[in-house]
């Protein structure tokens, strides 16, 4: 049995808002790092002043704000670096 992979979109406005969509879970955030999943893998976004500002699990719509300083995206517990 397949997986549906949805289609993912990330946007970073001025390193201090994030959009993204395509998410399935939360799994943890911060002041310092939010964990999401996006199609069964990890993101990683590290910054300072991090909050997530809505999660929609329905429609996969995910925002937050503060300073982005790093995303990284990959398989669970392998992350790799999309922009510094």
């Amino acid at each position: 049995m397949r997986e549906e992979v949805k289609e993912s979109v990330l946007t970073v406005e001025q390193q201090k808002k994030i959009t993204m969509s395509g998410v399935s879970g939360v799994d943890s955030f911060s002041e310092t790092c939010i964990l999401l999943t996006v199609n069964g893998k990890r993101v990683k976004i590290e910054g300072n002043k991090l909050k997530v500002i809505s999660f929609s699990e329905g429609s996969g719509n995910f925002a937050a704000s503060g300073e982005v300083t790093l995303i990284r995206y990959g398989a669970a517990g392998k992350l790799s670096r999309l922009f510094k």
